[in-house]
């Protein structure tokens, strides 16, 4: 296989990288601890958490949980927005030796149920906005022991404030009832009394079981070692070294940390180079998100293209002062060409697509930094990547030809937790791994996307299965039979729309989109509800997403 993509390649960026020197992540973080001991890491609500105190409170975490008895390849659940507690409880639990599993804030309790069970996590910290969650499910889980953090717990005075208002202003808290429950701050406590015994690490150790429908519907962990991550973020560094400036850079991060677009970019990359990180713990409120940003010199920041639109139709967004921005990245999702060249109007700064996988922890392509304006690709193979484009055979198509995208690197998962069979599907015998998205490379290297092999749904970035979504629908008792696909939508990129057959005719939109609050989390609930008297099948008796796809 020829790399063309490599002639394209912006000066000073490596074609190989080598992590032979890095053991773990934890290397990677003390690393950077020390290195940039006196500046300031992240900053939450207008509090600071420098390096040096990022160290000293990750390293009480990882003593809390060695005082509870965890040891290596323990797991443990972190449930949280974009807060302070969040990468002192991540790097806390890499410390310890143990595997993070992240959980989305926003699951059902089915949802969460589904992955405390299947990680057999024995820990989880959560904030007590979503308590409630927990407590419904939490007897039927292995977890033994779980932190509830107010929202405001590491805002020192300001915290105070911040909690009331959460809880008695916006009512944001609904009641729950946890007895054995700890506080953050009662946790850190113990382990700083306990202290830490370091864990010796490999680079084969799992790191993080980040869940993902992959290539079906059925939510499973990908297992991405210290090496994966490691790599990745090696990759990424080599990739924006050429432009960005060590301990100076000011990232933004409003995507979720638990989100590995964010995870390996915002918090583990950008923490390789000593910047500073704004967390915005509710993007969805674009006015306060607006509002914060023009506090501060932000020379980067990352996103999908629903948050660059809706940073775009704000009004006071043209207003802030855009002189510091060096870098925009946008992922997860495939970035409108619309929205980059009015960003690129508006701030200066070219909008750059890059594009990962959960299973490839997650950067494989990004476009060069150094381009002045948008291409339409979703970038080139980084360092070590390698990138090819196979029939329904396996077989590679010539340069230009649409198939499907197929990626090998020392990125990629070692694997799905305890599901072979799963492991085996994504995998042809040489380890490429088959993403099921459709694409090509053109002369120059360069890798566009076409289309989806599969019929997931992408919305506001954030994977939606058919198969989830039509069971969740089929569990109401007027319902008959289902099928779900992705629609156009100019908010999200794409909606879920539902076909439904009733059995009882008197079922409505309302008590069908109402059902679907329950079981599913926002993104996934049903925006669009169409009633039919039957649906197009296989001769097996198979529905035709397909055909229904091709008539919406």
């Amino acid at each position: 296989m020829e790399k063309i993509w490599l002639q394209s390649y912006p000066n000073g960026v490596p074609s190989e990288i080598d992590i032979d020197h890095i053991p773990s992540l934890v290397a990677l973080f003390e690393k950077a601890c020390t290195t940039y001991a006196d500046k300031v890491a992240y900053i939450s609500m207008g509090k600071e958490m420098t390096y040096r105190q990022l160290d000293e409170e990750s390293k009480a975490f990882a003593g809390w949980l060695q005082a509870k008895g965890f040891r290596k390849g323990d797991r443990v659940a972190l449930m949280m927005p974009n807060l302070l507690q969040y990468p002192v409880a991540l790097f806390g639990t890499l410390r310890a030796g143990c595997v993070v599993v992240n959980c989305n804030p926003l699951y059902t309790p089915r949802e969460l149920e589904h992955q405390l069970k299947d990680s057999g996590a024995a820990a989880i910290v959560i904030v007590e906005n979503f308590a409630h969650t927990l407590e419904q499910v939490l007897a039927h889980t292995a977890v033994k022991h779980v932190i509830v953090t107010p929202m405001g717990e590491m805002l020192g005075l300001k915290g105070a404030l911040v909690n009331f208002v959460v809880r008695h202003v916006k009512k944001l808290v609904p009641a729950w009832n946890i007895p054995a429950a700890s506080g953050f701050n009662s946790a850190l406590a113990i382990g700083r009394s306990h202290g830490l015994k370091p864990v010796a690490l490999s680079q084969d150790d799992i790191a993080f079981l980040q869940y993902t429908g992959g290539t079906t519907g059925v939510s499973k962990g990908a297992m991405l070692t210290h090496a994966n991550i490691a790599s990745n973020v090696t990759q990424a560094y080599s990739w924006i070294k050429p432009v960005v400036r060590e301990g100076q850079e000011f990232i933004i991060t409003a995507l979720p940390l638990y989100h590995i677009f964010a995870l390996t970019a915002n918090c583990l990359t950008f923490l390789m180079i000593g910047a500073r990180n704004l967390l915005i713990a509710n993007p969805r409120d674009i006015p306060g998100f607006v509002k914060e940003w023009g506090k501060y010199p932000v020379t980067v920041v990352t996103g999908v293209n629903t948050l660059f639109n809706a940073l775009l139709n704000n009004p006071e967004f043209a207003q802030l002062d855009f002189s510091t921005m060096r870098v925009t990245l946008g992922g997860g999702m495939a970035v409108q060409g619309p929205v980059a060249e009015k960003w690129l109007k508006i701030t200066g700064t070219p909008l750059l697509q890059a594009y990962g996988l959960t299973e490839t922890s997650p950067a494989a392509t990004i476009n060069p930094l150094d381009m002045h304006e948008f291409n339409g690709a979703i970038g080139l193979p980084i360092s070590s990547t390698e990138v090819v484009i196979r029939d329904d055979n396996g077989n590679e198509v010539p340069h230009g030809q649409v198939g499907e995208i197929c990626i090998r690197g020392p990125q990629v998962m070692k694997g799905y937790w305890q599901r072979p069979d799963e492991t085996e599907l994504v995998f042809y015998h040489d380890r490429f791994l088959r993403t099921g998205d459709m694409g090509y490379i053109d002369k120059k290297g360069f890798i566009f996307l076409v289309d989806r092999k599969k019929d997931m749904i992408l919305v506001s970035g954030f994977n939606v299965y058919p198969n989830e979504v039509e069971e969740a629908v089929a569990m109401h008792p007027g319902v008959m039979d289902v099928a779900a696909i992705g629609v156009a939508d100019e908010h999200s990129g794409e909606a879920v729309k539902i076909f439904v057959v009733r059995k009882d005719p008197r079922v409505t939109e309302k008590d069908l989109i109402d059902h679907c609050r329950k079981q599913l989390t926002g993104y996934k609930v049903p925006k669009h509800v169409e009633f039919r008297d039957d649906l197009p099948r296989t001769n097996v008796g198979k529905i035709l997403r397909r055909a229904l796809k091709e008539g919406a």
